[in-house]
């Protein structure tokens, strides 16, 4: 297989583990939430900042290197339309995602130091209320991967 080909699958597969780890521990969070029970939530914000770090953090990476590397090879210009989009719904997803970050990381010391459901409901609001532009934006990208639209004009 081609450097091309293994750099296309590496880009594929941390897309795949971004997008499915973001939908799993989003998943996980608000059924914690929605349950009221304390204690699951403890359990489940402890277990989403580990994902973050283990899983989603390096698919960040992963995602911007490898993505420049075939926009680079695929010869889609910078100032493509489908670039510029691209990187401005990247940047979204990531203006999103490190507040968020922050609020399961504080509600897991809130639970931590003692917190009940009541002490972090607004964060949990925020949070909820920063997945839906994150994930409407990964989805516009997925879309933008595979038709290419406005790569070449």
């Amino acid at each position: 297989m081609s450097l091309f080909l293994w750099i296309k699958l590496v880009h594929i597969v941390s897309a795949t583990v971004l997008f499915g780890t973001g939908m799993g521990t989003a998943f996980f969070m608000l059924k914690a939430y929605l349950s009221g029970n304390d204690e699951a939530m403890k359990v489940t914000t402890n277990t989403v900042v580990l994902a973050d770090w283990v899983f989603t953090m390096p698919a960040v990476v992963v995602q911007f290197v490898t993505g420049l590397w075939l926009t680079t090879k695929l010869k889609i210009a910078y100032d493509s339309s489908w670039f510029i989009a691209v990187i401005l719904l990247y940047a979204l997803v990531g203006l999103c995602w490190i507040p968020v970050v922050w609020i399961q990381i504080r509600i897991r010391d809130l639970i931590g130091a003692g917190a009940v459901r009541r002490d972090y409901r607004r964060l949990m609001h925020v949070w909820m209320a920063l997945g839906v532009p994150a994930f409407s934006a990964v989805l516009i990208i997925f879309y933008l991967m595979v038709s290419k639209l406005g790569a070449y004009t």
